[in-house]
């Protein structure tokens, strides 16, 4: 452990002393997520209709990030890619699958805050709220990640009961009792068409991510930051964040502001907006195939 604290020290001096105040940066991260253990709550579909939401999702959920940064601000955004031609965008509506998720995020590490575009249905919404500070526990690994030495650091991230995905588990899970129970009153023998075994969800998940010394700022992708280096890696549940390219001090700079456009809501405030948007659309989709379903019922007798 000196000896890292010692390498540490070394860079900082070393970057202090070549560095010009107009330091500035840019990392690509390719993120993946696995879709693997997808649950599709009980819903009974074609192995064929499951191949393609699932090759769907698999796209979506490798993506291309590029961050920005200086010595106190960075900006992280989705790389922008072209439409493969006769793609319809996800069907109905253009909705595809993810939008959500998208937008530029401002981090001010020196203010421990960050900003984020992000439009959702049509309409722009300012995401503003404070940085999360994660507890990092320092360990004594080190790799290589492309030329950068880089050291371990784990974390205990307890799960966000206000977040996006935390709503909707717990809607989800509200809505399952009562399709059970509505089930079982109506005729028992479709119950077993419903009820299927729960899967606990963890209330908390390890955080792992590698971080170098050696371009001593303290950034990294996405939320992650507050690690003296750079974090290069992270690996958060099924998910993996890896730092492909690292540019520095180019002649092109760019300025690392905040965004400004859309309607300044808090977090908590635009998960629990984004979650009755959601709804609103599955209800309107379930409701348009049991009009279809209907129809076809009439037409068979």
């Amino acid at each position: 452990m000196k000896k890292i604290l010692l390498f540490i020290v070394t860079c900082l001096l070393h970057f202090s002393s070549t560095q010009a105040q107009d330091f500035q940066g840019k990392a690509i991260y390719l993120s993946k997520t696995s879709v693997a253990d997808f649950n599709f709550g009980g819903r009974e579909i074609s192995e064929e209709q499951k191949k393609r939401f699932m090759a769907r999702m698999k796209e979506q959920s490798e993506k291309t990030f590029i961050l920005t940064f200086d010595k106190t601000a960075a900006i992280y955004e989705e790389e922008e890619k072209l439409e493969t031609p006769g793609r319809d965008n996800g069907g109905r509506g253009g909705f595809r699958f993810g939008d959500f998720s998208g937008g530029t995020l401002y981090k001010n590490i020196k203010d421990q805050n960050y900003a984020k575009e992000s439009e959702m249905f049509g309409k722009v919404f300012l995401i503003k709220d404070d940085l999360k500070q994660l507890n990092w526990t320092m360990g004594s690994e080190t790799k290589k990640i492309g030329n950068y030495t880089c050291y371990k650091a784990t974390a205990i991230q307890a799960i966000d009961s206000t977040g996006f995905d935390s709503l909707r588990k717990r809607r989800d899970s509200e809505r399952k009792k009562e399709e059970k129970e509505d089930v079982v009153t109506k005729d028992s023998t479709k119950s077993k068409v419903s009820i299927f075994k729960e899967r606990e969800e963890p209330k908390e998940i390890e955080i792992t991510a590698w971080f170098t010394p050696e371009i001593p700022v303290s950034q990294g992708p996405g939320e992650y930051w507050g690690l003296p280096g750079l974090i290069l890696e992270v690996n958060a549940g099924n998910t993996v964040l890896l730092c492909t390219k690292i540019v520095l001090n180019t002649d092109e700079k760019i300025a690392i502001e905040a965004p400004t456009k859309g309607k300044v809501i808090s977090q908590q405030e635009y998960n629990e907006t984004l979650l009755v948007k959601m709804e609103e659309m599955s209800e309107r989709f379930r409701g348009g195939n049991r009009g279809s379903g209907g129809n076809s019922n009439r037409g068979r007798n």
